[in-house]
Protein backbone atom coordinates (compact mmCIF):
# COMPACT_ATOMS: atom_id res chain seq x y z
CA UNK A 1 0.00 0.00 0.00
CA UNK A 2 1.60 3.13 -0.90
CA UNK A 3 0.63 6.85 0.56
CA UNK A 4 -1.35 8.83 -1.66
CA UNK A 5 -1.35 12.01 0.43
CA UNK A 6 -2.09 14.33 -2.57
CA UNK A 7 -4.93 12.75 -4.27
CA UNK A 8 -7.02 12.11 -1.00
CA UNK A 9 -9.88 13.81 -0.80
CA UNK A 10 -10.21 16.91 2.34
CA UNK A 11 -10.43 15.77 5.72
CA UNK A 12 -9.10 12.02 4.79
CA UNK A 13 -6.57 10.98 7.14
CA UNK A 14 -3.09 10.19 4.87
CA UNK A 15 -2.57 6.83 4.05
CA UNK A 16 -0.92 4.31 6.52
CA UNK A 17 0.41 1.12 6.15
CA UNK A 18 -2.75 -0.35 7.17
CA UNK A 19 -5.11 2.03 6.00
CA UNK A 20 -6.45 4.25 2.94
CA UNK A 21 -9.42 6.20 2.26
CA UNK A 22 -10.56 6.19 -1.16
CA UNK A 23 -13.72 7.80 -2.06
CA UNK A 24 -15.86 6.94 -5.49
CA UNK A 25 -19.36 7.29 -7.06
CA UNK A 26 -20.55 8.50 -3.64
CA UNK A 27 -19.38 5.70 -1.23
CA UNK A 28 -16.01 5.50 0.40
CA UNK A 29 -13.87 2.35 0.15
CA UNK A 30 -11.66 2.04 3.65
CA UNK A 31 -8.79 -0.33 2.63
CA UNK A 32 -7.47 -1.99 5.32
CA UNK A 33 -3.40 -4.45 5.21
CA UNK A 34 -1.41 -5.99 7.14
CA UNK A 35 -1.84 -6.88 10.94
CA UNK A 36 -4.97 -5.41 12.50
CA UNK A 37 -4.75 -5.89 16.45
CA UNK A 38 -3.93 -3.99 19.54
CA UNK A 39 -0.89 -2.10 18.39
CA UNK A 40 -2.65 -0.95 14.49
CA UNK A 41 -6.29 -0.72 14.62
CA UNK A 42 -5.82 2.70 15.74
CA UNK A 43 -4.14 3.53 12.30
CA UNK A 44 -7.81 1.70 10.54
CA UNK A 45 -9.83 3.31 13.28
CA UNK A 46 -9.17 7.09 12.20
CA UNK A 47 -9.99 6.37 8.27
CA UNK A 48 -13.04 4.66 9.20
CA UNK A 49 -13.83 7.79 11.91
CA UNK A 50 -13.17 10.12 8.70
CA UNK A 51 -15.10 7.86 6.85
CA UNK A 52 -18.20 7.87 8.95
CA UNK A 53 -18.62 11.36 10.13
CA UNK A 54 -20.76 12.71 7.26
CA UNK A 55 -24.55 12.68 6.48
CA UNK A 56 -25.31 9.37 5.27
CA UNK A 57 -22.01 7.91 4.87
CA UNK A 58 -21.62 4.42 2.44
CA UNK A 59 -18.61 3.40 3.78
CA UNK A 60 -17.29 -0.01 2.36
CA UNK A 61 -14.08 -1.43 4.46
CA UNK A 62 -11.96 -3.80 1.98
CA UNK A 63 -10.36 -6.61 4.24
CA UNK A 64 -8.79 -8.83 1.72
CA UNK A 65 -5.32 -7.72 1.90
CA UNK A 66 -5.44 -7.99 6.08
CA UNK A 67 -3.26 -11.07 6.99
CA UNK A 68 -4.42 -10.95 10.77
CA UNK A 69 -7.66 -8.94 12.22
CA UNK A 70 -7.83 -9.77 16.14
CA UNK A 71 -11.15 -8.22 18.32
CA UNK A 72 -9.64 -5.11 18.06
CA UNK A 73 -10.21 -4.83 14.69
CA UNK A 74 -13.72 -5.70 15.31
CA UNK A 75 -13.97 -2.90 17.70
CA UNK A 76 -13.40 -0.40 15.56
CA UNK A 77 -15.41 -1.55 12.77
CA UNK A 78 -18.28 -2.04 15.43
CA UNK A 79 -17.60 1.85 16.39
CA UNK A 80 -17.91 2.77 12.60
CA UNK A 81 -20.64 0.70 11.76
CA UNK A 82 -22.99 2.26 15.12
CA UNK A 83 -21.51 5.92 13.70
CA UNK A 84 -22.76 5.26 10.15
CA UNK A 85 -25.87 4.11 11.08
CA UNK A 86 -26.08 6.65 13.72
CA UNK A 87 -26.08 9.75 10.60
CA UNK A 88 -28.25 7.65 8.26
CA UNK A 89 -25.91 5.86 6.19
CA UNK A 90 -24.22 2.04 6.41
CA UNK A 91 -21.00 0.43 6.52
CA UNK A 92 -20.21 -2.92 4.94
CA UNK A 93 -17.53 -5.29 5.34
CA UNK A 94 -15.66 -6.94 2.06
CA UNK A 95 -13.51 -10.31 3.21
CA UNK A 96 -13.29 -13.48 0.79
CA UNK A 97 -10.70 -14.76 3.03
CA UNK A 98 -11.67 -18.33 5.38
CA UNK A 99 -10.15 -16.62 8.49
CA UNK A 100 -11.95 -13.55 8.39
CA UNK A 101 -15.16 -15.48 7.81
CA UNK A 102 -14.49 -18.09 10.84
CA UNK A 103 -13.82 -14.69 12.69
CA UNK A 104 -16.88 -13.07 12.44
CA UNK A 105 -18.75 -16.40 12.75
CA UNK A 106 -16.82 -17.11 15.75
CA UNK A 107 -17.70 -13.62 17.48
CA UNK A 108 -21.25 -13.30 16.79
CA UNK A 109 -20.97 -10.48 13.93
CA UNK A 110 -21.73 -12.70 10.80
CA UNK A 111 -25.07 -11.22 10.95
CA UNK A 112 -24.05 -7.46 11.74
CA UNK A 113 -21.21 -7.68 8.79
CA UNK A 114 -22.23 -10.23 6.33
CA UNK A 115 -18.97 -10.09 3.92
CA UNK A 116 -19.37 -9.29 0.62
CA UNK A 117 -16.77 -11.00 -1.73
CA UNK A 118 -16.00 -7.97 -3.71
CA UNK A 119 -16.60 -4.33 -4.12
CA UNK A 120 -19.93 -3.85 -5.59
CA UNK A 121 -20.44 -1.65 -9.18
CA UNK A 122 -22.49 1.26 -8.03
CA UNK A 123 -24.16 2.41 -10.52
CA UNK A 124 -23.11 5.82 -11.75
CA UNK A 125 -25.51 8.85 -10.98
CA UNK A 126 -26.21 11.60 -14.46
Amino acid sequence: MTPESDDRPPGTPAANPYARTLVNDGFTVVEAAGEIDLATAGFLGEHLDAATSAAGPEVLVDLRRVEFFDCSGLRALCRAESRARERGGRLRVVADGPRLHRLLRASGLWLRFPPLSEIPEFPRER
